[in-house]
């Protein structure tokens, strides 16, 4: 599961895995326990938390979160030290922290609160996301079978039956 499977639904707490489209919105499943799926129609605001990113006084205006995410993995790991019922101060120094360069005026608190509380939610449910993606890329290596080039054995047995046929026929 990567962070494009994974969406924030407006309106509604949490966290969801994206589990398939429907032709009036899509179907959803909790990622915290319970686990309940849902349909969500098109009177709902679905974000992909792939698409999210965070603003930036800096390059090209914004930072995704997915990068924001990784940092806060790699410093923190589980506990961040903050959560979302923090002091507004704090999470102002936290995100500083992390990204020095975000935007003052366009983050707002309840922003701060959002990433701490979905960041713990991914850690505690999807801890697979923060894995790097050269241990992905290397999982997925080993996983894959060692194919040989087979394709003129196979070629030879058939040129030979179809010779077999032909002498039987005549």
């Amino acid at each position: 599961m990567d962070l494009s499977e994974i969406a924030s639904i407006s309106g509604k707490g949490g966290l969801y895995h994206i589990l398939k489209p429907t032709r009036g919105g899509v179907i959803v499943e909790t990622l915290e326990e319970p686990k309940k799926k849902i349909v969500v129609g098109s009177n709902h605001r679905v974000s992909i938390l792939k698409e999210v990113s965070i603003y930036t006084t800096e390059g090209e205006g914004s930072v995704p979160l997915e990068n924001i995410f990784q940092k806060i993995y790699e410093e923190f790991g589980e506990d961040p030290g903050v959560d979302s019922s923090s002091d507004q101060d704090e999470l102002k120094a936290f995100l500083k922290h992390i990204l020095p360069e975000y935007d003052t005026e366009k983050v707002y608190p309840s922003d701060m609160k959002k990433l701490v509380a979905w960041y713990k939610i991914l850690y505690q449910h999807a801890p697979g996301i923060f894995t790097k993606e050269e241990e992905k890329t290397e999982e997925a290596q080993q996983e894959e079978p060692q194919e040989t080039d087979t394709s003129e054995e196979k070629k030879e047995p058939k040129a030979t039956a179809g010779k077999a046929k032909k002498k039987e026929s005549q």
